[in-house]
């Protein structure tokens, strides 16, 4: 590590924990959801509805084929279940340690914590009954910071796992870190598919091509406006995306200005700085109109190291063939003045089309429709 980077990120922790604190003792708190959520603005014809509420710290989703809705949770240490038919919130296990990522295969739901990967098998069946789990992979590093993870199975049957830096802008030497890695359902073989990310939160696979793009979380203290996050794509395995020389479309970081960045992987496309984009999703439905099949949605959980907040909302990039067009805002109204009443963590297209946001701030799951 260089020089002065060891103070900058102790820095770093002790002004992130202030203004977390912040934040989470927020006014809004008590604020009645289903009145508030009147409030939002989305594009004309859409609808939104409070689909779930208790549900505590609701952060990542995932769909089983039997219609079962598994959420994940970061600092509550729950994983509930919630069948689509019945909306009826179930608690599957409780004292986890930041259960953040949850993922089906096979009949088995299987849940990241920091250091560990577990499997529930025969989740349909058992969500009910706080079943008992196996652990499938313990070999990740312990650092909470940025160590809260999003998982999901690609289209080659792994799973993949990131692994933040555990920083606002370092180098390690262990190579884990700033990666997506993938493993076997058994938590055989795991290896390092993508490097040079800060922290992703969410990523999802294109329709048709099958690859792989990511959402990553830029990095703070550069002011208000920089730097971006990121969208990013990643058609094949071992594509270096910069991080900690460079960010978005191969620009310096001030500590390593004298880093080439041409030979890392640009974003594909820049986001906004400081909105925390997590949760990401291709729109595979048909209930929307024909302008947003086949792009992606993405829950930006909202600003902390910014003057003026940001964030705070869902918002939409429009993809044709490899290329995303300029992003929009689809959804808002979470943030009111400086004073955030809810933030989105995650969203998930329902078999009917419509589609899901969690919001951790909340508690609760909305549902969008057309």
């Amino acid at each position: 590590m260089r020089p002065g980077i060891a103070l900058k990120i102790l820095l770093y922790s002790a002004v992130m924990t202030a203004n977390c604190v912040l934040v989470t003792s927020s006014a809004f708190s008590q604020r009645n959801v289903q009145a508030a959520v009147k409030s939002l603005r989305l594009p004309e014809g859409f609808h939104i509805e409070v689909w779930a509420d208790q549900v505590t710290g609701a952060r990542s989703l995932a769909l089983s084929p039997g219609g079962t809705v598994f959420v994940g949770t970061r600092d509550v240490g729950n994983v509930y279940a919630i069948p689509i038919s019945s909306r009826k919130v179930t608690t599957v296990a409780s004292g986890l340690h930041m259960p953040n990522g949850v993922a089906v295969k096979n009949g088995s739901l299987y849940v990241a914590e920091i250091h560990r990967v577990l499997r529930f098998a025969d989740i349909e069946h058992s969500f009910a009954n706080k079943p008992s789990y196996t652990v499938v992979n313990q070999s990740f590093p312990e650092d909470e910071a940025h160590g809260w993870k999003f998982i999901a199975f690609g289209p080659d049957g792994k799973l993949y796992v990131p692994i933040g830096m555990p920083c606002n802008i370092c180098e390690k030497e262990d190579k884990r870190y700033g990666t997506i890695m993938r493993m076997n359902p058994d938590g055989s073989d795991l290896k390092m598919f993508a490097h040079g990310i800060r922290n992703s939160v969410g990523f999802d696979w294109q329709p048709g091509s099958k690859t792989l793009w990511f959402t990553d979380n830029g990095r703070d203290m550069l002011g208000d406006d920089l730097p971006p996050d990121e969208l990013n794509r990643a058609p094949v395995q071992g594509m270096n995306f910069g991080f900690p020389y460079c960010y978005g479309k191969n620009i310096n970081n001030p500590e390593f200005s004298t880093v080439d960045c041409s030979h890392f992987t640009p974003s594909a496309l820049d986001l906004g700085a400081h909105v925390a984009s997590l949760g990401m999703r291709f729109y595979t439905g048909s209930m929307f109109p024909e302008h947003y099949r086949g792009g992606i949605f993405i829950a930006e959980h909202g600003s902390w190291n910014r003057t003026v907040p940001i964030g705070y909302r869902v918002v939409y990039v429009p993809v044709h063939d490899s290329l995303p067009g300029p992003y929009e805002i689809f959804a808002e109204g979470w943030l009111e003045g400086s004073t955030a009443w809810g933030r989105p963590v995650d969203v998930l297209v329902l078999p009917d089309g419509s589609l899901l946001v969690s919001d951790d701030r909340a508690g609760v799951i909305y549902r969008i429709f057309h």
